[in-house]
């Protein structure tokens, strides 16, 4: 059961830097109540409210069908390839229209009626043209793909992130990003990082004890040949002085762990 579309085609006047919109009436000239529902080949670049929707008999509604800001303006010759399909199909009075489409879809989908909207960029000056068809029959002409568009809640949405070209971070060549790429990203790798830092302590900690020794002794055989035999004693238990091996290693640890957190 289909409806009548006014106007059967959609014009858009440039610029298009901007929103522009139309208004496409839907009428139901039957005496059951119909559902519809608007699909365009350009999801993504129109905005309809309603998109779907019932209509009581001898009824109306008006869909706005927003055009989305252009980054820039087509070519004055570029031909529109957008196209609208409005379905509809009729319903009982007590019919619910929650999820009515999917059931429909699925289980009278020869029932639907549709309708295309071929859609037109004009020139900001020019007269819009006298309507020769109330919209084309869906069987005419090829089988473009058509799409639900955007259900727009407010005619100002934000409609120009799909013009955004990706551009590489400056933050991508910054030290701090080749840092952060080291940064394990779960416990195992964690787990992992700070066993090899407890072993590289260990091995510090090793080497470091061994350096002591062997200076220790270089420094006994030198004080025993100057006349201090008992200068082995005397260093067997020196003096508590400066920060011990132990605290480094827990320091060099702890920072770790700081620097891991925080950055």
């Amino acid at each position: 059961m289909s409806v009548e579309l006014d106007p059967p085609e959609l014009h858009f006047k440039r610029p298009f830097d901007k929103e522009v919109s139309q208004i496409l009436r839907l009428t139901n000239p039957h005496n059951e109540p119909v559902a519809f529902k608007v699909k365009t080949t350009a999801p993504k670049q129109y905005c309809v409210r309603p998109n779907s929707g019932r209509i009581d008999p001898g009824g109306y509604v008006e869909v706005q069908v927003l055009l989305q800001a252009m980054k820039q303006d087509p070519a004055p010759d570029a031909k529109c390839k957008d196209k609208f399909l409005v379905q509809s199909v009729a319903v009982t009075a007590d019919q619910e229209f929650a999820n009515q489409w999917s059931h429909i879809e699925q289980t009278n989908k020869a029932a639907i009626q549709e309708r295309k909207i071929r859609v037109a960029f004009l020139p900001a000056d020019a007269a819009t043209p006298a309507p020769k068809t109330n919209g084309v029959a869906a069987s005419q002409g090829g089988a473009p793909s058509f799409s639900s568009p955007i259900a727009a809640s407010t005619p100002h949405d934000n409609i120009e992130n799909r013009h955004v070209e990706s551009a590489r971070s400056p933050v991508a060549d910054s030290p701090a990003a080749s840092f952060m790429t080291s940064v394990p990203t779960n416990g195992d790798d964690l787990k992992a990082q700070l066993a090899a830092a407890q072993d590289q302590i260990a091995q510090l900690k090793n080497k470091a004890t061994e350096q002591g020794e062997l200076r220790q002794r270089q420094g006994v055989k030198k004080l025993e040949d100057a006349g201090f035999p008992n200068a082995a004693q005397a260093l067997a238990h020196p003096q508590s002085a400066g920060v011990p091996l132990q605290w480094v290693a827990i320091l060099i640890f702890l920072a770790f762990l700081v620097g891991w957190w925080v950055f």
